[in-house]
């Protein structure tokens, strides 16, 4: 028998583009190419944006 999931896996895809960032393992956080963290910068904020998911909140009584 075949797991359903793998009816529908599909290979990862790389993205075209590159971040304006690069991960610092030293300080544990994006930084932008002139060190400053990536989170100072208002464009990177904009073109990467965020979301916040509520999943945990309507899953567990004590989030």
């Amino acid at each position: 028998m075949r797991p359903f999931a793998l009816s529908y896996a599909r290979p990862a895809v790389t993205p075209s583009t590159a971040a304006p960032y690069t991960y610092d393992a030293t300080r544990q956080l994006n930084v932008l190419p002139d060190g400053r963290p990536a989170t100072s910068s208002r464009a990177v904020l904009l073109a990467t944006g965020t979301t916040a998911s509520t999943a945990g909140s309507k899953t567990h009584f004590d989030d």
